[in-house]
């Protein structure tokens, strides 16, 4: 694979009912119900509309053995409607769940952080090394009979890491690390390879789309040092809703897509599920027409990644020494630029120039980023405005593009400043993406952050109303990240990145979160919103609205 050249990762296929994953097949584009997996008929109903949408595999929540049995009937209402579109079940703490839904499904998605370790509780474990040996063991004897269930009934297993459920003994001796999350899921399938067991889709998820993406470049250059080679499943959890959930998850999968890496995606938005359908297989469309693209010359050698640009960091650049532009800006008219087209050979650039660099090649992304490696190496030091243009008339597609190539290019180190050119966005909405853009990237915040999960069977109250609720009452607070999810299964873990949390406890019930510490526990739902406040006001981040 190349950071310059598109080349899809080659992979071995695991099949799941009558698709099959990785290999030479297309990128599929998935969802998951948020309907309780005992309602077969509601249930029935929305796989229906995602399979109607395009979507290709639907996944629902088994938390228990009922409703991983369920599943059956759910399968066979389908297929008297002649829809054949595999069922996925979704299991988390309870072996017994996925044992059953082994004989009853398509594929069973197991979480690393939960099937075998007790629930996470923050705490600090400690463990020699034949100690450790132990727990290792333990998983072995716990997924072994599990992983022959699925090989008996042909079905196919997801190991599905969060970030924000790694177990306390990952916790202790990894940290909370990509590092951590990649070893996660490695335990468990070094043990499936001991097995011979390959039907398997891996996937790391986390709300941060920079510890999504890095995490998912280890995983794979740690499969390949390990000579693996398994499918894919790419998402970033908790995105939101909107225009917000579909820049996070573009710029975090779009990233992905464009180095080759995936093999089927999710894009989780707090919304209906199949909204979510169309905007995957906008970036399936836009990522894979780079195939067999005019070719765009490879560096020599990559620098590392902090000397890419001049300088990324989180801090302010030096004005004295860098005068031309703030730190990570966009659209600017005022600095003065040598435009480069990126096919174009390397030159030098003068020293009260920034360079305004843009591409025609189907690759934009790759061509951009030769060009800018191979200046940087040859000791050049001006800043890089990266100008992208796009045609679309449909400011979605403009949204979801533009996310996917900033990101790819910004993630990859990159960049000073970016400019958007797309008709379709009014000056405000240009400027709102630009900013949202760089927000995803964790590289500049300009406004509130809400960490939400797209709900499941497993949510207990109703969390798109929640997060309106939430998003219309704090959004004018600045620099604050805010987590509405709908249980505890992610949602203390995917919010110690958060400054707040507001996390479904029990039907109609609430518990509040500064970090990752409980405060209130079980508040009535209709009075959560008003608890929420009180706890920002209590902690100093609340300020007034203004007029």
């Amino acid at each position: 694979m190349s950071l310059f050249n598109y080349t899809r990762r080659h992979t071995s296929t695991t099949r799941v009912g009558d698709t099959a994953i990785g290999g030479d097949n297309p990128i599929r584009v998935q969802s998951m119900t948020n309907t309780s997996t005992n309602d077969t008929e509601a249930s029935v109903a929305q796989a229906i509309r995602i399979a109607e949408a395009g979507g290709e595999l639907v996944r629902l929540t088994t938390q228990g053995v009922r409703e991983a049995a369920n599943m059956a009937d759910i399968k066979s209402a389908l297929y008297e409607v002649d829809c054949h579109i595999p069922l996925v079940a979704d299991v988390h703490f309870n072996p017994k769940a996925a044992y059953m839904a082994a004989t009853t499904c398509d594929k069973v998605r197991i979480n690393p952080g939960n099937f075998v370790d007790a629930a996470r509780t923050f705490v600090k474990l400690t463990y020699t090394d034949e100690e450790y040996k132990d727990e290792i063991d333990k998983i072995r004897r716990t997924l072994t009979p599990f992983i022959e269930t699925c090989r008996a009934h042909g079905t196919a297993v997801r190991l599905g890491v969060n970030h924000g459920s790694l177990s306390d003994r990952i916790m202790s001796r990894y940290g909370d690390t990509p590092a951590g999350m990649v070893e996660s899921v490695m335990e468990f399938l070094r043990i499936c390879r001991e097995l011979d067991f390959n039907d398997i889709v891996i996937s790391i998820k986390a709300s941060n789309v920079v510890v999504m993406v890095e995490t998912m470049r280890l995983l794979v250059r740690t499969m390949e040092n390990e000579n693996m080679h398994y499918p894919l499943h790419l998402g970033v959890t908790e995105a939101g809703d909107g225009e917000d959930g579909r820049i996070k998850s573009a710029v975090g999968i779009g990233t992905l897509l464009a180095e080759g890496i995936g093999d089927t995606i999710r894009v989780s938005l707090s919304e209906p599920p199949e909204n979510e359908i169309p905007v995957a297989m906008t970036l399936r469309e836009h990522i894979t027409k780079r195939t067999g693209h005019a070719p765009v010359a490879e560096p020599d050698t990559i620098l590392p990644t902090p000397t890419r640009a001049i300088p990324r960091t989180s801090t302010p650049l030096p004005q004295e020494q860098y005068p031309l532009i703030d730190h990570l800006d966009f659209n600017l008219n005022d600095v003065p630029t040598v435009h480069v087209d990126a096919s174009s050979p390397v030159i030098e650039i003068p020293d009260d120039k920034a360079i305004l660099i843009y591409s025609s090649n189907t690759n934009s992304v790759g061509e951009i980023a030769s060009w800018l490696e191979r200046y940087y190496h040859s000791g050049g030091k001006a800043q890089a405005i990266i100008r992208l243009s796009y045609n679309d008339t449909d400011p979605d597609d403009v949204r979801i593009k533009a996310s996917a190539d900033f990101g790819a290019i910004l993630l990859n180190g990159y960049g000073n400043a970016i400019s958007l050119n797309a008709p379709a966005l009014s000056d405000e909405e240009n400027t709102r993406l630009c900013l949202a853009i760089l927000q995803a990237c964790r590289l500049r915040i300009s406004k509130t952050e809400y960490i939400a999960c797209p709900s499941c069977g497993r949510t207990l109250f109703d969390l798109p109303t929640a997060l309106k609720k939430v998003r219309e009452a704090t959004s004018h607070l600045k620099n604050l990240k805010i987590g509405v999810m709908g249980c505890i299964v992610n949602g203390p873990g995917e919010m110690a990145d958060a400054d707040y949390g507001y996390v479904g406890a029990g039907p109609g019930k609430v518990s509040l979160y500064k970090n990752k510490e409980l405060i209130n526990k079980n508040i009535p739902a209709d009075d959560a919103l008003d608890a929420l406040i009180e706890l920002i006001k209590i902690n100093g981040d609340w300020i007034d609205r203004e007029d």
